[in-house]
């Protein structure tokens, strides 16, 4: 006889999986075969005459580790030649990288591609997840992966565009052209940086941009001209300074994608980091930050210009700033920068994140806005999902000057949803257009939108749950996550051992 399908349900919606022996005991007890179930998570086939199990879950790993995803680490994910490749942040905060055939439905790994020195740490209280690795696939196929820096530890000497904090920037390349299953890490780019966002050009030449240190620091760029075997030394192109009417100093958040032709185009919000306790509400350390910026890099010409085609001086202080790459003014809001676009007229889309400052260290939940560059003046932010108030994160694309499409991450009560908004009057206004994941009692955290990605391969998402630091890792398109087998999913997790703070 079959087993009872509503309570293998239940143990389903309560995120319950059986393990193998409790499905060999359940198979022996019942002597029949047992009949495909199906629910939003899963799907068991079970055969008593074998006791062989075939699940299908809808997430590619399980063993992502802190805070495995983040916009700013950008690509995190590539489609080429019919297989889209995917990294995260797995055990000790090293880059774990997989790969999905479209055509044969076929996953290979996650194989680990190097090793962090965050992980590593003497001392670690907490997992420090500003490592998270970045993809770039070259022109000879070699596929580099970046992760594990937070500015650069003192062990690594003197941060002459900054300061410093922990780990060790890094460049792994894959052994072979398009093959994840073996590493050589490569000492050719600075260990202090961190927020690592890598570009190829039409003409193949690579630049990874990053922050030079912790807070207090330039960012810069990197180029190579040798498929990333060498890079030229870091150029700064946004200017950390102390501030003379504060007890602060200028810093800065960015957000770096190819533009039209020899162009890089960089949306940044404006860090105002302030001297520990000279912070005016006592909260010390914050991430107060504020406004939406935008500028473009002709790496033809070396110049950067603001929207308007002016010249910018490099590299850009607050003052210029404020003066020629504005694009919009938050007041007391704190931001959390995200992505910026092109529409078809070349006019650029920017998505920023902000909301109203609560009194936390991170200010208060912030919302996805749009505003975009009609050709003579910025619009308004608009908030994408509509609400007054919450959290929410998230990538998007632009087929016209007035058809935008965003996937969020955002929350439904205590459920954690990826949904669609789309716009067809210029981001005006949104409207939903479908969910593609839901979690209850969970928070999710995204990538960027995978770089030329494939319908059903859109973004990265990593489920995060309070009772556990391990992180379910999706793959979802515009039909959902794509899956794979239970076993293939249930990898070795993180163990690692926190010191104590010291109160």
């Amino acid at each position: 006889m079959l087993i009872n399908v509503q309570g293998l349900l239940n143990l389903i919606l309560n995120r319950t999986l059986l393990n193998m022996s409790g499905i060999k005991k359940l198979c022996q007890s019942n002597k029949k075969i047992i009949t495909i179930i199906t629910s939003l998570t899963l799907l068991y086939t079970i055969s008593a005459c074998t006791g062989i199990q075939t699940a299908n879950v809808d997430y590619f790993a399980d063993n992502g580790t802190g805070n495995s995803l983040a916009i700013v680490q950008n690509p995190a994910g590539i489609y080429h030649k019919g297989i889209t490749y995917v990294s995260y942040q797995g055990p000790f905060e090293d880059p774990y990288i997989a790969s999905y055939n479209h055509k044969t439905g076929e996953w290979l790994g996650p194989f680990r591609a190097g090793t962090s020195e965050l992980g590593r740490r003497e001392g670690r209280t907490k997992f420090d997840n500003h490592g998270k690795p970045t993809l770039l696939i070259d022109d000879e196929g070699y596929i580099h992966v970046y992760y594990g820096g937070h500015g650069g530890d003192k062990h690594h000497g003197t941060n002459t565009l900054g300061n410093i904090h922990h780990g060790a920037n890094k460049n792994s390349i894959s052994k072979r052209p398009l093959d994840i299953t073996e590493w050589d890490e490569v000492d050719n780019i600075s260990v202090f940086g961190t927020y690592n966002q890598a570009i190829k050009m039409d003409n193949g030449d690579i630049y990874l941009f990053y922050r030079h240190g912790a807070h207090r620091s330039d960012w810069v760029y990197q180029k190579s001209t040798d498929n990333g075997r060498t890079y030229d030394a870091p150029v700064s192109f946004l200017k950390h300074k102390r501030r003379t009417d504060l007890d602060a100093v200028d810093s800065w958040y960015a957000w770096a994608v190819k533009g039209e032709g020899n162009n890089i185009i960089v949306g940044f919000d404006y860090h105002l980091c302030w001297d520990g306790r000279a912070e005016p509400s006592g909260r010390g350390h914050t991430t107060e930050r504020h406004d939406a910026h935008f500028m473009s890099f002709n790496t033809q010409t070396g110049e950067w210009t603001n929207v308007q085609g002016d010249l910018l001086n490099m590299p850009l202080n607050r003052e210029e700033a404020e003066q020629k790459t504005l694009a919009a003014s938050t007041g007391d809001m704190w931001t959390f920068n995200g992505s910026v676009k092109l529409d078809s007229e070349g006019h650029p889309h920017i998505a920023t994140n902000y909301g109203v400052d609560l009194g936390k260290k991170t200010g208060g939940p912030k919302l996805t806005h749009h505003l975009r560059w009609n050709g003579s003046d910025w619009s308004q932010p608009t908030t994408v999902n509509g609400k007054i108030s919450g959290e929410s994160r998230g990538d998007f694309t632009v087929s016209s000057s007035s058809n935008i499409e965003f996937i969020l991450s955002d929350n439904d009560g205590t459920d954690a949803t990826i949904t669609r908004w789309v716009s067809d009057n210029g981001g005006k206004s949104f409207s939903k257009k479908d969910e593609l994941l839901r979690r209850p009692s969970s928070t999710f955290a995204v990538s960027s939108l995978i770089e030329n990605s494939h319908p059903d391969a859109r973004l990265i998402v990593a489920e995060r749950s309070r009772l556990t630091p391990h992180r379910k890792i999706y793959l979802v398109g515009d039909n959902g996550p794509l899956g794979r087998l239970l076993q293939d999913a249930t990898l070795e997790k993180d163990s690692s051992v926190f010191v104590s703070k010291i109160k």
